[in-house]
C-alpha cells in the first residue's frame, strides 16, 4: 500500500509544514561547525571561510585558510585563499545581486562575484571605525549596518551608492546583548533602522536618533525580523519566545522554551512560524504555540526565504515551507475537496473504472476550482513525477471545463520546465514558485549568466520570449577573455555565428570588452557589424580610431555624433593634422566652422589660414573687430589702439594678398584709418561722439562743434568731393544755427550744389528770413516759387510761376494753399491767363 504524501507532514494547529530534501551535498569533507557559513537567498550560492575561533586539525585541513564558494547542491565553484589584511573576519554575506561581502575587523569590506574573483573597488567604513574596530556586523539585500568595539553604529545603506553613513549615537557603555535591522523599505520614514537589545529594553537607533521603546520583557539576547517587515521574535534571558509588532505596540506571541540558553540561529520560516536552532535540535513554533520539533546529528545553517527556509547540512540542502493550501485540499488524509475528487478521478480513469466519471459528475460544478488547484498544487513540488500526475488531473478535468482560463496551464507547464531545469543538481538553484515570482525571470537568466551558464540562459530567455542579447554579449565577452590564444580572423567567425541569431545585438558592447582585453583588431572588426552608428562612434574614438569615427559619424547623419567626434579630434590631435582632417570631410568643415565662429575664432582664423582661404580669414578679423565696436567698454582711446586696429590691420594684409580683393583691402585700410582718425578727435574734443561714425558723419559732427579745420582734414584725407562736403556743410552749420557762417561759406566762392541746399537746411530749421536770403538767388524760375511757396509767400511765389511759365507748377502750387482760399483763386487766373496766351 502506498505511504500518503500527507504522512510526512507536521501540524501545527490548522497549518500543515513539510521538509523537502532537495540536494544530497556532493561536497567532501566539509564541517559546517568549523566554518563561518553565507547563503544567498533565492537558492543561491554558499559561501564559507573556516572560523579562526574554532581549533582544527592540521592534519585534517590546510593550514592556509581559503573562501569556498559552492552552489546549493554542494558543487565547487571556487576556491581561493584567504589571506585579506585588516584582521579578523567578522561576517559574511551576500547582497541581492550575488555579490559576497567580506567585513574583517578594520572596517574594510572585501567583495567577491560568484566565482571568487576580487572585485577591485574595495569599501571602507572609514577613519573612525578603522579606529574602533568593528565588533558586529548584519549584511541585507542592499546594505549592511556594523556596531563598533566602542558602540558606534556605521551603515551603507545602499551598496550602489557605497555611501557610508553614522547613525546617532546610542551613549551605550556595555555593548548590546543583540541587534537587528529594520530595512528602509519597512520603515515611516524611509530611513534604515537598528534595534538594539540594551538591558530590559529595545533602542531603535536611525540616522538621527535615538528612543527607548520603554519595554521590559528583556533582556533580549536573539531577535530578528519578519520578511515583510512587521513582525520580531524575540528570545528572552527566562527562555521565552516572544513575537511582537516592530512598533512594540503589541505582543501576539509569548512561548516558553525548554532551554534558558539561546538558540545558535533564530529566524522565520515564511510569516507564520519561527524556528530555534540548538545543537542537534531545531524547535518550530506556530503561530499560535504549538511547537515541532527535529533532530539532527549534524550542525546545519538556516537560510530563511520568502515563503519557508533552506536548511543546510553536511549531508542534505532540505526545504522547509508551510504546505500551500491546494496541496492540503488534495492529499490532506480524508480529504473530499473537488481538487480531491479530481485527483481520484485520474487515477481511477488510469484504471479504467466508471468511478472516474461518477467523480467528475459528482463536481462539475466546481470543477474550473478544481483545475485550478491541480495546476496550483504543482507548481509547488520539487517532485517531477507528482507534477506531471497533478497536472494529468488538471489537464483531464479541464476536458470536462469549457470556462476554464486555459492559459493558466501553459504557464505553469512553461514554469515548470524553467525550475526543473534550474534545479538540476549541476545547476543547483533549488527556486520555490513563490521564489521564482519574486525574483523574475529576468534576473533569473541574469544570475545564470555571471555563473557562465549560458546555454541553459540562452534556452530559458528563447522559450520565455526574453531578450537574448543579455545572455549572447555576456557570452560572447566571456569567449574573448578565455580565447587569448585565438586568432582574431577565427574568433570573430566564431562571435558571429553565435550573435546573428539575435538581431540588432549590440555588437559595439562586445567589441567594447575586446578592447579592454588588449584585443584592438578583433574590435575593429566587431564595430563593423554594429549597426548603430551612436555605438560605434564613442567606442573609435576611444580606441584611438579617430578618422573612422568621424567618417562613421558624417555617414549617419546625426550632427550630434559628427560633433562629438569633431572635439574629441580637437582635443587629441595637434592642429595641423587635426585641419588636414576637417579640410577633407565637408559636413564635419562646415560644422566645424559654424562651432568655431560662435565659440573659437581664434582656432577658426588659423583654420582658414592654414587652408588658404584668406579672405575668410580677413572676414573673421572684421567679425572680431564689430565685436569691439558692440563693447562699449573699448570704445575709449587706448583699446582702439589694441585688438580692434589689429583686426582690421591683419584683415587689410590677408585681402591684399589677392588680387580678386583688392577693393576689400583697401575697404579695411581705410576703416583703420578712419579709426585712428576718430579716436585722436575724441582724445582732442574730450567727447567720445566719433568712433564708428561714418566719414560724413564725423564732417557733420566737427562742424556742428566749429571744428573747420579738423574737418577740412578729413575731407582731404578721405577725398570727399567737393559737392558732398558743401551739402554736409551746409546741414551742419544750419543744424547748428551758425547763420552767419552760413551766410559767410555761401559767399566765399559760387557753391557746387548752387543755393537750393542752403535754401532747404534754413526752410528746415524753420528759420524762413534766413532762407529768403538764399531763395533770391535761385536761377531756376520753379525752384525759386516753390521755396517761395514753402515759406509762406503767395505774391512771389505767383510772380516766379508766371515767370517759369508751367502750367504743371502752377497746378502744384494752388494744391499747395487750397482751392477756396485767395492764394488759391490768384493762382487760377494765372493759369487761366497763361492758357488764353
Amino acid at each position: 500500500m502506498a505511504i500518503s504524501i500527507a504522512a510526512e507532514w507536521e501540524a501545527l494547529y490548522n497549518r500543515y509544514y513539510r521538509k523537502l530534501e532537495v540536494y544530497t551535498m556532493c561536497w567532501n569533507g566539509i564541517d559546517l561547525s568549523r566554518h563561518k557559513v553565507a547563503c544567498a537567498r533565492f537558492g543561491g550560492p554558499i559561501a564559507m571561510v573556516r572560523d579562526e575561533s574554532k581549533m582544527v586539525q592540521l592534519r585534517a585541513e590546510s593550514a592556509r585558510a581559503k573562501l569556498l564558494l559552492f552552489s546549493a547542491s554542494g558543487k565547487l565553484l571556487s576556491s581561493v585563499p584567504w589571506d585579506r589584511p585588516g584582521g579578523r573576519l567578522i561576517t559574511l554575506g551576500w547582497t541581492d545581486e550575488e555579490i559576497l561581502l567580506a567585513v574583517v575587523h578594520d572596517g574594510t569590506v572585501f567583495q567577491y562575484n560568484i566565482h571568487g574573483e576580487l572585485i577591485p573597488e574595495q569599501l571602507s567604513l572609514g577613519q573612525e571605525c578603522w579606529d574602533q574596530g568593528v565588533a558586529d556586523c548584519i549584511i541585507w539585500g542592499s546594505g549592511l549596518v556594523v556596531i563598533t568595539e566602542q558602540n558606534q553604529l556605521f551603515s551603507i545603506p545602499n551598496l550602489e551608492t557605497k555611501k557610508v553613513v553614522k547613525l546617532a549615537d546610542p551613549h551605550l557603555e556595555d555593548p548590546p546583548h543583540c541587534m537587528a535591522v529594520v530595512e528602509p523599505q519597512y520603515t515611516f520614514s524611509g530611513k534604515l533602522e537598528v534595534l538594539l537589545a540594551v538591558g530590559p529594553s529595545v533602542l531603535v537607533v536611525d540616522e538621527d536618533n535615538f528612543q527607548d521603546q520603554m519595554v521590559d520583557f528583556g533582556p533580549i539576547q536573539k531577535m530578528t525580523l519578519s520578511s515583510n517587515g512587521n513582525f520580531l521574535a524575540c528570545f528572552t534571558h527566562d527562555g521565552r519566545l516572544l513575537v511582537v509588532l516592530t512598533d512594540f505596540s503589541k505582543t501576539l506571541l509569548e512561548h516558553t522554551t525548554e532551554s534558558a540558553l539561546p538558540p545558535e540561529q533564530l529566524v522565520w520560516c515564511g510569516v507564520d512560524s519561527v524556528l530555534l536552532y540548538w545543537e542537534e535540535q531545531l524547535v518550530m513554533v506556530g503561530p499560535y504555540g504549538d511547537v515541532v520539533r527535529f533532530s539532527y546529528d549534524e550542525p546545519i545553517v538556516l537560510t530563511p526565504e520568502c515563503d519557508g527556509v533552506r536548511i543546510l547540512s553536511n549531508t542534505y540542502m532540505e526545504f522547509l515551507q508551510r504546505v500551500p493550501d491546494s496541496t492540503v485540499s488534495i492529499f490532506k488524509i480524508g480529504s473530499t475537496s473537488p481538487a480531491a475528487m479530481l485527483y481520484d478521478a485520474l487515477e481511477q480513469f488510469d484504471k479504467r473504472s466508471a468511478k472516474a466519471d461518477e467523480n467528475i459528475r459528482l463536481i462539475s460544478d466546481k470543477l474550473p476550482e478544481a483545475v485550478g488547484d491541480c495546476i496550483d498544487a504543482a507548481g509547488h513540488e520539487f517532485d517531477i513525477s507528482l507534477q506531471r500526475t497533478l497536472l494529468r488531473a488538471a489537464a483531464y478535468g479541464r476536458a470536462f471545463c469549457r470556462k476554464f482560463d486555459r492559459d493558466q496551464f501553459q504557464d505553469m507547464c512553461r514554469t515548470l520546465r524553467v525550475l526543473n531545469a534550474v534545479r538540476q543538481f549541476e545547476i543547483g538553484i533549488p527556486l520555490s514558485i513563490q521564489q521564482f515570482k519574486d525574483l523574475t525571470a529576468p534576473v533569473l537568466v541574469a544570475r545564470l549568466v555571471n555563473a557562465h551558464r549560458h546555454l541553459l540562459a540562452l534556452r530559458i530567455s528563447e522559450y520565455l520570449d526574453l531578450s537574448k542579447e543579455v545572455v549572447l554579449v555576456h557570452w560572447a565577452c566571456t569567449k574573448i577573455i578565455a580565447s587569448s590564444d585565438v586568432p582574431d580572423a577565427i574568433l570573430l567567425d566564431v562571435l558571429l555565428e553565435k550573435l546573428k541569431v539575435c538581431p540588432g545585438i549590440s555588437y559595439a558592447t562586445v567589441a567594447a570588452d575586446a578592447h579592454r582585453n588588449g584585443r584592438q583588431k578583433l574590435a575593429a572588426l566587431l564595430l563593423d557589424y554594429e549597426p548603430r552608428a551612436s555605438e560605434q562612434v564613442p567606442l573609435l574614438t576611444s580606441m584611438g580610431e579617430e578618422e573612422r569615427a568621424l567618417v562613421k559619424a558624417i555617414e549617419s547623419g546625426d550632427t550630434d555624433l559628427v560633433y562629438f567626434s569633431i572635439l574629441h579630434i580637437w582635443r587629441q590631435k595637434p592642429l595641423p593634422d587635426f585641419f588636414r582632417i576637417i579640410q577633407a570631410k565637408s559636413l564635419a568643415r562646415h560644422l566645424f566652422v559654424a562651432y568655431a565662429r560662435q565659440n573659437d575664432p581664434e582656432i577658426l582664423k588659423k583654420f582658414f589660414i592654414s587652408i588658404g582661404q584668406l579672405q575668410s580669414a580677413a572676414e573673421v578679423f572684421l567679425k572680431e573687430s564689430w565685436s569691439y565696436s558692440r563693447n562699449m567698454g573699448t570704445r575709449s582711446g587706448s583699446a582702439l589702439q589694441g585688438p580692434r586696429l589689429k583686426a582690421i590691420d591683419q584683415a587689410s594684409e590677408l585681402y591684399a594678398q589677392t588680387k580678386e580683393h583688392m577693393f576689400e583691402a583697401k575697404a579695411a585700410e581705410e576703416q583703420g584709418k578712419l579709426l585712428k582718425l576718430q579716436q585722436e578727435l575724441e582724445i582732442s574734443t574730450g567727447q567720445p561722439i566719433f568712433v564708428d561714425s561714418s566719414v560724413s558723419d564725423t564732417i557733420r559732427t566737427l562742424i556742428t562743434l566749429g571744428n573747420h579745420r579738423a574737418a577740412q582734414r578729413v575731407k582731404v584725407d578721405f577725398k570727399v568731393p567737393d559737392k558732398r562736403y558743401y551739402w554736409l556743410k551746409v546741414f551742419a552749420l544750419a543744424t547748428a544755427k551758425q547763420w552767419d557762417a552760413l551766410e559767410k561759406f555761401s559767399k566765399e566762392r559760387k557753391p557746387p550744389i548752387g543755393y537750393k541746399p542752403f535754401v532747404e537746411a534754413c526752410i528746415e530749421e524753420e528759420e524762413n528770413q534766413e532762407a529768403l536770403k538764399y531763395i533770391v538767388k535761385l536761377t531756376n524760375p520753379e525752384e525759386r516759387a516753390e521755396a517761395y511757396a514753402r515759406i509762406g509767400m503767395v505774391k512771389e511765389a505767383t510772380e516766379a510761376a508766371a515767370q517759369a511759365k508751367d502750367n504743371e507748377l502752377l497746378g502744384r502750387l494752388r494744391s499747395t494753399f487750397g482751392q477756396n482760399t485767395p492764394a488759391g483763386a490768384l493762382f487760377d487766373s494765372l493759369r487761366d491767363r497763361l492758357s488764353l496766351t
